[in-house]
């Protein structure tokens, strides 16, 4: 059976970080991952979720400059030194909360741009594998669906499996969404039998919605009899928008015979 993550960058969004950690404990989860939560204090989100008995999973990259439609910076030529900076900030905030890995994000690029920024992604990311592996962290790199982001340096699982590759460091994984995949490939099962071996973190919500993973075109309860059957042993992130109120959608568990 799946071990799930409350996303707190989606679950409970009215309320401050300190009060969605405790929401998720209260829920029943185990485990939490992050967005950028780098306004609250390390430390007193490594008390809480110690107190709480919650692991903590990972945080992503600062996205840049997000006005100017940034969203990531590890592919974007020019901004290798920000990209470092974003790294390193996540390394030192990861450690101090006892976080366990990092996305890093890649970003939009401009059209025709792509050969140039697929050499500086691997070179960045080979340099923030050497810094996150001192410090026992894995690199988690996501294809993000072109709808929701039009421009993202890369979208299908067989372009992220290439720049593993590419880079060749061992603590350099898959996050494999089976939203993002969903709504830009489609096959989700054969794509998580395919790159299993590479797969560091699982998230879910429903196509096309982005909402509770109860709804729309993929069928979770196949999707996770296949992660069990695969032997996969990680986490099940859940990164979905609620409908309305989080611990009323979080009915889907039960119904599908679950516990977080």
């Amino acid at each position: 059976m799946p071990r799930f993550s409350a996303n707190l960058g989606f679950l409970w969004p009215d309320l401050p970080l300190p009060a969605r950690i405790e929401a998720a404990a209260r829920a029943g989860f185990k485990a939490i991952e992050l967005h950028w939560p780098y306004d609250t204090p390390a430390h007193d989100v490594r008390a809480r979720c110690e107190q709480l008995g919650l692991t903590l999973l990972g945080v992503n990259t600062v996205v840049g400059d997000a006005a100017r439609g940034e969203f990531g910076l590890g592919a974007l030529p020019g901004r290798e030194a920000d990209f470092q900076a974003a790294i390193d900030q996540a390394i030192a905030w990861s450690v101090a909360a006892g976080g366990q890995s990092i996305h890093a994000m890649a970003g939009v690029v401009p059209p025709g741009s792509r050969p140039l920024a697929t050499d500086t992604f691997v070179r960045n990311l080979g340099l923030a594998a050497d810094k996150a592996a001192e410090h026992g962290l894995t690199l988690l790199l996501e294809p993000i669906n072109p709808r929701d982001k039009p421009g993202y340096f890369y979208s299908r699982v067989a372009e992220a499996d290439t720049i593993i590759d590419y880079v060749g460091k061992d603590n350099v994984r898959l996050m494999f969404d089976a939203y993002h995949v969903g709504v830009t490939e489609g096959d989700v099962l054969t794509k998580l039998a395919r790159h299993l071996p590479r797969i560091g973190h699982v998230q879910i919500a429903a196509v096309p919605s982005r909402a509770e993973p109860d709804e729309g075109e993929l069928r979770y309860e196949i999707i996770f009899e296949q992660l069990d059957a695969l032997g996969y042993a990680g986490w099940v992130g859940c990164e979905y928008k609620p409908r309305g109120d989080t611990d009323a959608g979080l009915a889907w568990v039960g119904r599908m015979g679950l516990s977080p």
